[in-house]
């Protein structure tokens, strides 16, 4: 393993003074690393807050900030963060409307958030399930929440900052959840710095279909097609699982895990549009970049959010956080 490390066991902590030290700006770093928050809150505003396991980056501390996140919680590599660290933030940023907890659907990150909504007042959820490859999965129960949970916080980011309401906020977090569908394929495994080996065997001329965003299991091994072979039946699950939906204006995100140039991600993005395209969907907004990885994978995601007036406009609303900075 090659990883620039002083120790497995400080990784987390001094990545975190590090990004917190890089965006002294914008970010403050809570008691004893359990949060990252935005610096200057907007009282009278809904506080959004998500997490989950580190490995991820951006996702979700690069989120925070105007426009999208108003906390978010680490927890170690791959492991969800703990309810302690959720009612902290919670306690840190809400100013007097509430809070919002954006979950991705794995089983630990679920009922640690539920554990810190349960212990607070005037907090609501919302859970991510974009993932189409499987239905249940090692970590959930249910669909994962991958790449998919970008798109509802910067859109449910953009509505709270124009003061919606708490429920009006879960409620478009559930609609916008529910027109986005996700899916990927890794080329390689990620290398867990605690392991210090790759969490999954792959041959040089292999792929895992379907694979989740830990290196979970998908749908299937498989030896290694073109690019747009991949994309053709990535897109076609993600469709499929819409229906009759999948048609009109749309936002086309193709996510890379780390590992995955953005030469080949362009590449990607290029071979999903020309299908979507024929089959009815209008690519009305994009991004390509790596955003929701998995360590040092190679490969990536493709999300498809249907998109109406109001997401349209709530997706291009300023923004301004250490990932995604556009309109300010």
């Amino acid at each position: 393993m090659k990883k620039f490390l002083n120790s497995v066991d400080t990784v987390l902590t001094e990545s975190l003074d590090g990004f917190v030290a890089a965006h002294a700006d914008t970010l403050v770093l809570g008691d004893e690393h359990k949060f990252v928050r935005r610096r200057t809150l907007n009282p009278g505003k809904v506080a959004l807050i998500s997490g989950g396991g580190s490995g991820h980056e951006p996702l979700h501390g690069g989120l925070v900030g105007h426009g999208m996140l108003d906390a978010a919680c680490p927890g170690q590599v791959f492991t969800s963060p703990t309810p302690d660290q959720m009612l902290a933030a919670a306690q840190a940023v809400d100013t007097g409307a509430g809070c919002l907890f954006i979950v991705k659907n794995y089983e630990g990150d679920v009922m640690n958030f539920d554990m810190a909504a349960e212990m607070s007042e005037g907090v609501m959820q919302v859970v991510i399930n974009d993932d189409v490859a499987v239905e249940n999965s090692s970590y959930t129960t249910g669909r994962r929440g991958v790449a998919g949970t970008l798109v509802v916080e910067k859109i449910l980011g953009a509505a709270a900052e124009q003061g919606m309401a708490l429920k009006p906020l879960k409620a478009l977090g559930e609609r916008v959840n529910g027109a986005t569908r996700s899916m990927g394929v890794a080329l390689t495994s990620c290398t867990v710095p605690a392991a210090g080996r790759p969490t999954f065997d792959i041959g040089d001329g292999e792929m895992e279909f379907g694979v989740g965003i830990h290196g979970e299991p998908g749908r299937r091994r498989d030896t290694l097609k073109s690019a747009d072979a991949i994309a053709e039946e990535i897109c076609a699950a993600i469709s499929g699982d819409l229906g009759d939906r999948a048609k009109g204006p749309a936002l086309l995100f193709v996510n890379g895990f780390g590992g995955t140039p953005l030469m080949e991600l362009y590449l990607m993005y290029n071979s999903a549009r020309k299908i979507f395209e024929k089959n009815g969907v209008t690519v009305a907004r994009s991004l390509v970049g790596s955003y929701v990885t998995s360590l040092d994978m190679a490969g990536c995601s493709i999300t498809l959010t249907m998109l109406d007036d109001e997401t349209t406009a709530l997706w291009d609303a300023p923004v301004h956080t250490a990932a995604l900075r556009r309109g300010m």
